[in-house]
């Protein structure tokens, strides 16, 4: 895949959005609102479905590895890159899969990935324990997709509808 400048320069802007995000999303108290270990909304994931949208799979797969390594470095933690990595490429895939559908929305894609995400870090988990416990709690985070994935949906369509009229949305 050969990336021109602006092509090149956007998937970089992006990367820090989608890294600034991931960020700023350890500052909301989502334990309050929804007690259970694990959860996150998953606001990076607003940047990967805006991107798979615009850019297209392989900008977009770049955009989340790219995330997934530096935020990996950045925090220190490189035992965490193995959760965000299978989590995030399962997700890409199967929205990827499903944004061909063309009977299917950015909510039903953003749902899709999240539900996704959640199977690809307990397959993590999985891998990292050595036994099947963790998907006893596959059902819960199934679940709680359902919100995620439409928030995500919801805010990407949100930007759709802001950028329509940018030269950005019209390539």
């Amino acid at each position: 895949m050969k990336l021109t400048t602006k092509q090149l320069t956007l998937c970089a802007v992006l990367t820090a959005m989608a890294l600034a995000l991931s960020y700023l999303e350890n500052f909301f108290p989502l334990s309050l609102a929804i007690p259970i270990p694990g959860v996150k909304l998953g606001l990076a994931n607003i940047v990967t479905v805006f991107a798979l949208y615009v850019l297209g799979p392989g900008q977009a797969m770049l955009i989340l590895i790219g995330r997934c390594l530096l935020g990996a470095v950045f925090v220190g933690n490189m035992n965490a890159l193995i959760f965000s990595l299978l989590g995030g490429v399962s997700a890409m895939l199967v929205m990827i899969l499903l944004s061909r559908w063309p009977r299917l929305s950015v909510y039903g894609v953003s749902v899709g990935g999240a539900a996704a995400h959640n199977c690809g870090q307990v397959a993590a988990a999985v891998l990292t324990l050595g036994n099947t416990a963790p998907l006893y709690y596959l059902p819960v985070l199934l679940g709680v997709s359902l919100f995620t994935g439409a928030l995500t949906g919801l805010v990407t369509a949100c930007l759709f509808r802001a950028l329509a009229h940018t030269n950005l949305m019209r390539e």
